[in-house]
């Protein structure tokens, strides 16, 4: 499978040129058909390395595309989905503290798009850098969010994952959709799975978000999540004529297995 890497990055000069380079380097070139940096508006040395490294001409499939505003992490990458010439995508943060090494590994998890098996495999970061605090933090979001949600993923933090192109687009979007997926992918009749990857220490800038607008932006979402799946319903396909022509990919993976309709906040 080939797959489209998008990157969304704020004022990670420093961190966005060598993450760009080293992906191009450990991906196999038969597998990576694209990055594409999706710039939100930051005001330092960002857009000049991604447009260094285009203008040097030898990372074939490099994109930039740049916000006129500033509009967070999930519409950045959902941009850059948008975007996106092939059917299964990877994220990783800008930061640099995701491994590309790692998207080989996740994609050898991954269903090909309109089959069985996982939509999306998220990372599961089992050495973690960050300080103390956000270490503390991130247990204590993620166990909140499982014991309200159900949906099994121990790191929603993480930001590395590959997915299905047409699934992340089906979904309802939102600002911090990104932090959620696993979730939504399940209320929308996907399957997922989790892998371990590695996790390294920001060398360049600091991050954007602090424990407390992080905790209470996430318990917003939460509770409009919560409300999303319970709300949502996904019938199954039990007659689609003439045959071969199904309605979406979900509909034939759900039919060919036989599944009965997902009710409300089934996991």
């Amino acid at each position: 499978m080939r797959v489209s890497v998008v990157i969304p990055a704020l004022n990670e000069a420093g961190n966005i040129g060598r993450l760009v380079t080293e992906t191009y380097a450990v991906v196999p070139a038969e597998m990576l058909g694209e990055v594409i940096v999706v710039d939100d508006g930051s005001n330092d040395g960002t857009p000049d390395e991604i447009k260094a490294l285009i203008q040097a001409g030898n990372l074939p499939g490099l994109r930039y595309l740049r916000h006129g505003a500033r509009s967070g992490q999930s519409t950045a990458m959902r941009t850059g989905i948008l975007a996106a010439v092939h059917p299964v995508i990877a994220t990783m943060d800008g930061d640099g503290q995701n491994d590309p090494r790692d998207i080989p590994k996740l994609l050898a998890r991954l269903a090909a798009p309109g089959t069985a098996g996982p939509a999306l495999v998220g990372g599961i970061r089992t050495n973690r850098q960050a300080e103390g605090s956000k270490r503390i933090a991130s247990r204590a979001a993620n166990w909140i969010r499982d014991a309200v949600l159900k949906d099994n993923c121990p790191d929603t933090g993480c930001g590395i994952k590959v997915y299905w192109r047409e699934a992340f687009l089906r979904l309802p979007f939102f600002t911090s959709i990104h932090r959620y997926l696993p979730a939504l992918f399940q209320t929308y009749g996907h399957d997922v799975a989790y892998e371990p990857v590695n996790d390294r220490a920001r060398v360049a800038g600091v991050s954007k978000y602090s424990n407390l607008v992080r905790a209470l932006v996430g318990l917003y979402d939460l509770f409009g999540v919560t409300w999303l799946r319970y709300r949502t319903r996904v019938p199954s396909i039990v007659a689609d004529l003439p045959e071969g022509r199904q309605v979406s990919d979900l509909a034939s993976r759900m039919k060919a297995r036989g599944e009965p309709p997902r009710k409300s906040g089934q996991d």
